[in-house]
């Protein structure tokens, strides 16, 4: 049986590494907006939790795709 070829994910890192960029100037670009909310204290507090999820997950897909782009992939259970 012929092997296939797994599609390399080029518009998935594209995409992801676009928004990754965008978020973090808007985040660093807006420092002083985003330190004001999150020290406000109250509901405010769930901001940072909500930020780290948001950033782990935006930043953990542009890393698996520019992985997979490059040809490293996790080694398969026998």
């Amino acid at each position: 049986m012929a092997e296939r070829r797994k599609k390399r994910p080029y518009a998935g890192t594209g995409v992801f590494g676009i928004i990754s960029l965008s978020s973090y100037t808007a985040l660093f670009s807006n420092q002083e907006i985003v330190t004001g909310m999150t020290t406000e204290g109250g509901a405010y507090a769930v901001i940072p939790l909500l930020a780290a999820f948001y950033f782990s997950f935006i930043h953990g897909a542009f890393a698996s795709n520019v992985l997979s782009l490059l040809g490293i992939e996790a080694k398969k259970k026998k």
